[in-house]
């Protein structure tokens, strides 16, 4: 007889900028969110799958909980929030820290009010001593009765294969939800926008970066030539903006289009021909209107 597989959802939460789109693309295998330094990197929900013999991980990989400041802002959270209430179990990553800020303690009363299990994952452990991790995870097992509490480094891969078992572990049996060659549900437009935001987030001053969005208008492949024609839109919010990004005669957008094809190219694993533009946008944060149309997920605004 055929041994009962596991399937569910696992949603990744935690304050902007802790590695969640980093331990989601660790875990899966390949690239999927883009990751960067820059807080709120994550806009859209973005759902990838794992699957294995044990079974398969749905996971959610959330825009960063925080308090929202423009209708970009207030689309991200509720993202985040309605997650929260439609997954098997919660990862809720945080630094290796005995300071627990508002950030922090904001998130903790949102799970407080879920029934949903939730673990905790400390990333960047390969950053402390290990002497000095008891003292964090004593200083997070206040806050919250996790079901679990699992220290890793989503940059050096430690401790990925016990965080599965765990996951696994509250996960119900049934069947699979997709293919076993699936590893996510965005559409390809969708990641190649992302990665094109990507390289512009690594780029640009820190004023830009919140700013910017990026549309994919047009994206085929030339018959028998195994050639992409890319052209994209990098969308700001104001005229000064789009003088940086451009940059001196172009330098600065050149450097991001070579970035990006050469990350497109190893996803598509076929030569990309990539053409940017820029254009002003006015205030697009704040219109339901735009943020639609750049791609966010039309029931969550």
């Amino acid at each position: 007889m055929e041994e009962q597989k596991k399937s569910g959802f696992a949603a990744l939460v935690g304050r902007p900028n802790v590695g969640k789109s980093t331990l989601m693309n660790r875990l899966i295998g390949q690239k999927i969110a883009i990751t960067s330094n820059k807080p709120q990197t994550t806009r859209n929900r973005i759902q990838t799958v794992y699957t294995c013999e044990k079974g398969q991980i749905v996971f959610l990989d959330t825009p960063g909980i925080h308090k929202a400041k423009n209708k970009l802002g207030e689309y991200m959270v509720n993202v985040a929030e309605r997650t929260l209430k439609e997954v098997d179990v919660i990862l809720w990553l945080v630094e290796p820290t005995s300071y627990i800020g508002a950030g922090e303690k904001h998130i903790a009363e949102q799970l407080a009010h879920i029934h949903t299990p939730v673990i905790l994952v400390i990333n960047k452990i390969d950053k402390v001593k290990k002497d000095e991790l008891l003292a964090y995870i004593d200083a997070y097992r206040r806050l919250l009765d996790f079901a679990e509490i699992v220290p890793v480094s989503a940059l050096k891969g430690m401790n990925e294969d016990v965080l599965l078992d765990q996951i696994f572990k509250y996960l119900p049996y049934g069947p699979m939800f997709y293919d076993e060659d699936t590893v996510t549900d965005q559409p390809m437009r969708a990641i190649v926008a992302e990665l094109i935001r990507e390289k512009a987030l690594k780029l640009l001053d820190e004023e830009i970066p919140h700013g910017i969005a990026v549309s994919v208008d047009v994206m085929k492949q030339r018959p028998g030539q195994g050639l992409w024609d890319i052209e994209a839109t990098i969308v700001c919010e104001r005229d000064s903006h789009k003088g940086i990004i451009i940059g001196k005669g172009g330098a600065m957008l050149k450097k991001i289009g070579s970035a990006a094809r050469y990350e497109i190219e190893k996803m598509l694993e076929a030569r990309v021909n990539l053409k940017l533009w820029v254009k002003v946008k006015k205030d697009w944060r704040d219109s339901d209107f735009l943020i639609k149309n750049f791609g966010y997920d039309k029931k969550e605004v």
